[in-house]
């Protein structure tokens, strides 16, 4: 039977470092709700080579990075410890803005028969849009956590979650993700 998949989206530290402080508790309930759930949490997290070798000088988000950023010896690189994968948990790295970039997300979830995505992460504008176009185009169900995504751009945030997402697939915030999840393991008893 096809599952849902939790996307945990660029919740390491350089990220949550251009945030207010009252975002990391959603996207940590988010994570909640999908474990008491029995709901798979794929983390996704940016990575580049060392002195950024697969990043090209003309792309403009990572062609001017400081070669040390989002490298496997960036400290800021690391996922939140409060969001960290427990147990299980698979952690898959990217080399661009979306998800499915320069990895195997799509044969992960594949094998896991997963259809629907659920998207919580930073940047609502980089990732979070990036892998909600991807995943439609690629016939996944898609649904954002509104309030388990954000961006320093609070009208960009505003306007995807308002006028883009809802277009795609789906628009909900994490307490009623969490209902619905709740209600639905009811259901299956």
């Amino acid at each position: 039977m096809p599952r849902t998949a939790l996307l945990a989206l660029d919740l390491q530290l350089n990220h949550l470092a251009h945030l207010p402080d009252d975002y990391l508790p959603r996207a940590v309930a988010a994570l909640g709700a999908a474990r008491a759930a029995g709901v798979p949490v794929v983390h996704v997290a940016l990575r580049l080579r060392p002195g950024h070798l697969d990043a090209h000088p003309r792309n403009k988000v990572f062609g001017s990075l400081p070669p040390a950023l989002f490298t496997a010896d960036d400290p800021g690189g690391a996922l939140h410890p409060d969001a960290a994968p427990v147990d299980g948990e698979i952690v898959v790295h990217k080399n661009r803005v979306s998800a499915f970039a320069g990895n195997d997300l799509r044969q992960i979830l594949a094998a896991q028969d997963i259809d629907h995505l659920v998207l919580a992460g930073i940047a609502t504008g980089g990732v979070v849009l990036s892998t909600a176009l991807q995943a439609a185009d690629l016939d996944y169900r898609v649904t954002v956590l509104s309030d388990a995504c954000a961006d320093p751009d609070t009208a960009l945030h505003d306007t995807l979650v308002n006028s883009v997402f809802a277009r795609r697939g789906e628009v909900t915030t994490v307490e009623e993700w969490s209902r619905a999840l709740n209600a639905g393991a009811r259901e299956h008893r």
